[in-house]
């Protein structure tokens, strides 16, 4: 066995989400579930195929994003993993219900903007994600001023009224 830390490759401002899901189906029915609930959406899918030929299947609507997705998901290369970059402008938390309600879906390990490396466990035939390092550390925790500008980003946002 050897563990890997796997830096996840993409410009700053791009949002991508890490999942795991347990067949081929998961590419149609992922990229059906983001072109249907969110119009105009820009994204790029990649999902290792465990068995069989044992490919990076992708699928997407925008060339950059799959650019990424397919050398991200081939640098993971976990069996039945899958990563999918979402084009500036749009968020995880804007499909994130719709991609965890795709029945193959198991597990989703990030949904993020910020520097994330991938630990991976290589077992000579497959990988396995252990799991994600997703940004920094905390740098304390938040006082009463912090709480204050969380909210008001929130609302500000439109997230919360």
């Amino acid at each position: 066995m050897d563990i890997k830390n796997i830096k996840i490759q993409k410009p700053e401002e791009i949002n991508f989400i890490l999942g795991q899901s347990h067949f081929i189906k998961t590419v149609e029915d992922i990229h059906e579930a983001l072109v249907g609930s969110v119009p105009g959406i820009k994204f790029g899918l990649a999902f290792c195929e465990a068995s069989g030929d044992c490919l990076v299947r992708w699928s997407g609507t925008d060339d950059a994003m799959i650019d990424l997705a397919k050398q991200n998901a081939m640098e993971i290369s976990a069996g039945h993993s899958f990563v999918l970059f979402l084009g500036e402008g749009f968020y995880p938390i804007n499909v994130l219900n719709q991609i965890k309600n795709v029945p193959e879906v198991c597990r989703i390990f990030c949904a993020t903007t910020n520097p994330t490396s991938v630990v991976v466990m290589d077992v000579g035939e497959g990988r396995a994600i252990l799991g994600v390092a997703d940004g920094k550390r905390p740098n304390g925790i938040e006082g009463e001023e912090d709480i204050v500008w969380r909210k008001g980003l929130l609302r500000k946002i439109g997230y919360k009224q």
